[in-house]
């Protein structure tokens, strides 16, 4: 019964992951890969914004440790959210449960499985997990199939919908908090700057400076967002 519950509530996460990722799979063979090379990407991570950082960085040649380090800091609050969500799990969740629920822990999936009554369970954690993977995955080669036979002008008019998805989920959480209005603002400025200025742009790799906007912007953050709208967030 708790796995048929996850595959339920997994059901709208993967409806919604199936048409965002179809995107992704064009942005990746419009950025070289092939259509299986995007279909394994998406299979092993289940992470937007860190496979988008990931093709932008293999497109333009970066190293192993900088695609390395600039995933780590783009998807590092996945940790935070298995470590919150282990406080809800039932003894059924051991240490090989864990590490298999978190290779899927997302927004989405955190968000739904957080907000469940009492504690869950390992067969939960499968169900709900099992569709949000299947649609990225499909939307991810559906994507990658329609990159390499629509002509250019449409492809590149469809792959840049993903950086639709980012806006239309930071500009919300702009409008009600501070705290994300100056994290956005500050690393649009640098990525602008980053990419402007010729002496960065000529010396300075795409994915070292994802890494560096994303800590600065964090950190400076951190230190600016006032005390008391951290505990109106919290609570």
């Amino acid at each position: 019964m708790d796995f048929r519950n996850g595959v339920k509530d997994g059901l709208a996460i993967g409806l919604g992951y199936l048409s965002v990722s179809i995107s992704f799979g064009i942005l990746a063979v419009t950025n070289g890969l092939s259509w299986w090379q995007a279909v394994l990407v998406s299979l092993t991570n289940l992470t937007s914004a860190g496979q988008v950082a990931g093709v932008g960085i293999m497109a333009s040649g970066g190293s192993l440790i900088e695609m390395a380090v600039a995933t780590l800091v783009i998807n590092l609050r996945y940790s935070l959210m298995g470590i919150s969500l282990s406080q809800k799990t039932d003894e059924t969740m051991n240490t090989p449960a864990r590490l298999y629920s978190g290779f899927f822990i997302t927004d989405e999936i955190f968000g739904v499985a957080s907000s469940k009554d009492g504690r869950i369970s390992f067969k939960y954690m499968r169900g709900i997990g099992l569709l949000p993977i299947a649609g990225w995955t499909l939307g991810t080669l559906i994507g990658a199939v329609l990159g390499n036979i629509l002509p250019d002008i449409v492809t590149c008019a469809l792959s840049i919908a993903i950086y639709g998805m980012f806006i239309a989920i930071v500009i919300p959480a702009s409008r009600k908090s501070r705290g994300v209005l100056i994290v956005s603002v500050i690393s649009s400025l640098l990525a602008t700057v980053f990419y402007y200025v010729p002496v960065l742009r000529e010396n300075i790799s795409s994915g070292f400076a994802t890494i560096i906007c994303a800590v600065t912007a964090a950190l400076t953050g951190a230190f600016l967002m006032p005390s008391g709208e951290k505990e109106e967030n919290n609570g």
